[in-house]
C-alpha cells in the first residue's frame, strides 16, 4: 500500500516533512495548500504534486493522510476536520496552546476513530532512540536521573515569540515529551527559572531566553532541562542518563565526525547549524513510523494524549516561573 499525502503548510517546517514524505517508498505526496501561493508553487514544483485549497485536500478521494504543518492556532481546528473527513493525521506539535482545547480536540479525534500522530521528531532521533533502548534493556539499571540539554545557535525574532506561547511551550515541549521519553514515569512536580539574558527584546515580548526545569517523579526520579536561545558553537542538544547501574549519554552530532590534532591542540568540526539539518533522520524515522501505523495498524506514538502532557508540564513550568514555586501536577 502506498500512502497517499496532502501537506498543509509550505513553510520551513513544511519543507522538512515533504522532503521526509517524498523520501519514503511506502508514500506520494498527493497535493499542497498554504495561503501564499507562491510558497506552494515551490513544493508542487519540486515534488511534482498538484496545488490545492484545503477544503479541495479534505474532500479529495486521493489522500488518505494529512500533514499539518501550518500556524498553531489552526492546528485543532484542522486536526477535527480531517478527522471528521476520515483522514489519518499528522500534526506538528503543539495541537494547541490551551490545554482544554486540545482536550476538546481529541474527544473528536476519538469519537471520530481517527490517527492521530503528534510531531515530538526527537523520539525517533538515532541517537536518542539508542539511549532509550539501553534503558530498555538494563544497561544502566534504573534510571535515576536525566539531564537534557537543549539550546539554540539563536534567538526568534521577537514578533515570533509574541504568537509562539513562550519558550516553555515552543521549546521546552520538545524536552518535556522527550524526559517522558526516557524517565519510565510520569513527572509529578515542575520547578522552573527563567531569565532574559540573551535579547531584551524577548523579554519586551514578555518571554524568556534562558530557562531551567526540574521535574520529579513520584519514586524521586528528576529530569533536569537546560535551555537557551543562544549557542555561538552551534546546535546543542545532549542527553545523559544517570541509572543505578552506570550512565548512557548521546553527544552533540556533527556533519563530519573527525578529530584533527596538531601544534595547536584538538579540533573537531562545528555542530549541525539547526534542526532541520540535525535532525533529517528522525524527521524521516517519524514519518515512515506513521505510514506504519496507517499501513500495518501499528500503535501510534506519540499520540495526542502524548502532546497534552507535554503541554500540561509546560504550562506548570510557565506558572512556577509567575509564582516562584514548584508546581504539583496529575
Amino acid at each position: 500500500m502506498t500512502v497517499r499525502f496532502g501537506l498543509l503548510g509550505a513553510g520551513r517546517i513544511g519543507k522538512v516533512h515533504a522532503k521526509a514524505v517524498t523520501g519514503d517508498p511506502d508514500a506520494i505526496l498527493v497535493a499542497v495548500a498554504d495561503a501564499m501561493p507562491a510558497a506552494a508553487e515551490a513544493i508542487a514544483k519540486q515534488y511534482g504534486c498538484a496545488v490545492r485549497t484545503i477544503e479541495a485536500i479534505e474532500a479529495a478521494d486521493d489522500i488518505d493522510a494529512v500533514v499539518i504543518c501550518t500556524p498553531t492556532d489552526t492546528h485543532a481546528d484542522l486536526i477535527e476536520r480531517f478527522a471528521r473527513a476520515g483522514k489519518a493525521i499528522f500534526c506538528e506539535k503543539p495541537v494547541d496552546l490551551d490545554a482544554q482545547r486540545v482536550r476538546d480536540c481529541l474527544r473528536v479525534v476519538k469519537d471520530t476513530g481517527a490517527k492521530l500522530m503528534v510531531g515530538f521528531n526527537r523520539r525517533f532521533d538515532p541517537h536518542f532512540m539508542a539511549v532509550r533502548q539501553a534503558i530498555t534493556d538494563g544497561a544502566i539499571g534504573d534510571v535515576e536521573m536525566v539531564t537534557i540539554t537543549s539550546r539554540d545557535p539563536g534567538a526568534p525574532p521577537a514578533e515570533y515569540v509574541k504568537r509562539s506561547g513562550g519558550i516553555f511551550r515552543d521549546m521546552t515541549i520538545h524536552d518535556f515529551d522527550m524526559a517522558r521519553f526516557l524517565l519510565g514515569e510520569e513527572p509529578v512536580s515542575v520547578t522552573a527559572h527563567a531569565s532574559v539574558l540573551v535579547d531584551p527584546e524577548i523579554g519586551k515580548a514578555g518571554d524568556f531566553d534562558s530557562v531551567s526545569v526540574i521535574l520529579e517523579t513520584a519514586s524521586g526520579r528528576q529530569a533536569i532541562i537546560s535551555n537557551s536561545r543562544r549557542a555561538t558553537y552551534g546546535y546543542d542538544q545532549r542527553i545523559e542518563v544517570h541509572g543505578s547501574k552506570g550512565l548512557v549519554s548521546a553527544e552533540n552530532q556533527r556533519p563530519v565526525s573527525i578529530e584533527i590534532a596538531n601544534g595547536s591542540g584538538y579540533t573537531r568540526p562545528p555542530l549541525y547549524d539547526f534542526f532541520m539539518t540535525r535532525y533529517t533522520e528522525a524527521y524521516a524515522n517519524e514519518i515512515a513510523a506513521f505510514i506504519s501505523a496507517i499501513e500495518k495498524g501499528t500503535p501510534i506514538s506519540p499520540t495526542g494524549d502524548d502532546g497534552l502532557a507535554a503541554l500540561i508540564l509546560a504550562d506548570a513550568a510557565v506558572q512556577s516561573v509567575a509564582e516562584k514555586r514548584r508546581i504539583t501536577v496529575g
